[in-house]
């Protein structure tokens, strides 16, 4: 857990979420100078000039809203006043997720509206062949698919997965216990698909992976080490490459795409939470949009005086 105390603990707190920006959402170099440049105009303004460092624990809704107010009466544009409040408003949203503060202070704060977009999200052809891209029998590929399976049947964050050790997966019950946020433990189901190929990397792949250094660690490298999310990522791009799918894909690509797949299926906006680990809804209803246009689009196919 990040502390927030003080001005270097402020500067990690930063540093921490751009890394999680970096890796786990795959943001340009451009994207991550922008938001750290938003980021320190926001602690300047919440230092106000005293020369004390900043307490993010300490930010509540009145000075978030004092400092959108600011924004607006520096001359901002709206396109920069909606960037640095994004900016805010995925910066405080780590924060909480990861128990480093207690309340989002940002949630009821609104930026002026452009359209947002989100992740693209694989469809469930594109997510069957990037599945069926390890294909072979080798160590790496029965891993690769055992990783894959495994992120894709439980929404897992990049960094859930290449913590997993070997006991935290139960193939007899066909579940996998999670380490989310702020060391929030989550239980979550895993389909016979999955199962199998965890079951397969188990029985003959880890063994052959694994070193001296490897410890109870379910996932290795070609090091004998426990791999890391760098090594995931560039697993996962070179997999993508042989399954033929042109789109950026990142590690959260697939965390994306099975709650999107699930939404699509029916299930519940707080069962998706649950399942993500999202501290608070207003995380998830990101998605709600989502929803509203697999609606539409399954009225207009379905309704006999749509076409």
């Amino acid at each position: 857990m990040v502390r927030s105390n003080g001005a270097a603990t402020a500067r990690d707190a930063v540093d921490s979420f751009l890394s999680h920006m970096r890796v786990e959402r795959g943001v340009s170099p451009n994207t991550l100078a922008a938001y750290r440049a938003d980021l320190g105009q926001l602690a300047d303004f919440v230092r106000g000039g005293d020369g004390d460092g900043v307490s993010w624990a300490g930010v509540d809704e009145s000075r978030v809203e004092a400092y959108v107010i600011h924004l607006g009466q520096n001359g901002f544009g709206d396109k920069t006043r909606a960037r640095k409040i994004a900016s805010m408003r995925s910066f405080f949203g780590f924060l909480a997720d990861e128990g480093t503060i207690e309340r989002d202070p940002t949630e009821n704060i609104s930026a002026p509206r452009l359209g947002r977009s989100l992740p693209e999200a694989l469809s469930e052809e594109e997510v069957d062949r990037l599945l069926d891209a390890p294909g072979g029998t080798e160590p790496a590929d029965l891993r690769d698919r055992a990783m894959l399976e495994l992120m894709y049947a439980a929404g897992l964050r990049v960094g859930e997965l290449v913590a997993l050790d070997v006991e935290h997966v139960d193939t007899d019950a066909g579940t996998v216990l999670a380490f989310g946020k702020g060391g929030k433990e989550r239980l979550l189901p895993l389909h016979p698909g999955a199962v199998d190929a965890v079951a397969a990397y188990l029985a003959s792949a880890r063994p052959s992976l694994a070193g001296e250094h490897a410890g109870r660690a379910l996932f290795l490298s070609s090091r004998r080490r426990r791999l890391t999310r760098q090594g995931f990522w560039l697993i996962l791009r070179r997999r993508s490459v042989q399954a033929g799918i042109g789109k950026k894909l990142t590690p959260h690509t697939l965390r994306h795409s099975f709650a999107t797949h699930l939404l699509h299926g029916g299930a519940p906006l707080r069962h998706v939470q649950e399942l993500l680990g999202h501290a608070s809804i207003t995380t998830t209803q990101v998605y709600t949009h989502l929803t509203s246009e697999h609606v539409r689009s399954e009225y207009d196919r379905a309704h006999p005086r749509s076409g």
